[in-house]
């Protein structure tokens, strides 16, 4: 097949023209996907932190965050978000502060787990040690059993920030207007099923190939360290 006879194909215009559309819809994933990593890692540091402690009642409150948004779709959690409580609570139907604060306590909630078994997963003599050298419990969590967790669990981690990259697209049934919901109101236009969505799964798969490598970079690093 020649260039020209390719070039002719429709479905490939159709991806020519409106790459630049897609692209921007990707850029709006990738936001969504930075933020909630980001709220996600605080609030799975608390919640984690909270599941270890001796305090019935941080326990409780962690434990009751994490089996619930552990537990029930993040589909679900979107539509309950956006239609149900924020509007309620912070008078708003914005879907990318919908989107965002969703996929923040879902990722936070998952993130929460990681972070407690890093954390067992330290030796308890390290703890005793750092006691020894007249740290108190926060000093020692802070400098000693903080920094070997997070090299323990940056593989999962990584796992974790990839499978959000690609639960973003779950946000465009509230209308936010990221990869998917622009790829599905292509379709709908021009109806280049193959073109379009293949696109769309192209520029996926380039986004968590991307994070992969940086996750691979990071932790070689760390290993060195």
């Amino acid at each position: 097949m020649s260039l020209e006879s390719l070039l002719a194909i429709n479905g490939l215009q159709v991806v020519i023209k409106n790459f630049p559309y897609l692209l921007e819809g990707a850029a709006l994933t990738l936001k969504i996907t930075v933020l909630s990593v980001l709220f996600g890692m605080v609030l799975g540091l608390i919640a984690g932190l909270f599941k270890l402690s001796k305090s019935r009642v941080l326990f409780a409150i962690a434990t009751a965050y994490i089996d619930f948004f552990r537990g029930t779709p993040l589909y679900v959690q979107i539509l309950l978000l956006y239609f149900g409580i924020l509007p309620l609570i912070m008078k708003t139907d914005d879907p990318f502060v919908s989107a965002v604060i969703a996929c923040s306590l879902n990722c936070g909630a998952y993130t929460a787990e990681i972070v407690r078994a890093g954390i067992q997963a330290v030796d308890k003599g390290q703890m005793e040690a750092a006691r020894s050298l007249g740290m108190n419990t926060r000093q020692a969590m802070s400098y000693v059993i903080l920094p070997q967790a997070y090299k323990i669990v940056i593989p999962p981690l990584l796992n974790e920030f990839i499978a959000v990259l690609k639960d973003t697209s779950l946000v465009a049934v509230i209308s936010a207007e990221e990869l998917t919901l622009r790829g599905k109101l292509l379709y709908s236009t021009y109806f280049e099923a193959a073109w379009i969505w293949g696109t769309v799964a192209v520029i996926y798969f380039i986004m968590t190939k991307l994070l992969a490598l940086l996750g691979d970079f990071i932790e070689r690093r760390m290993a060195t360290e």
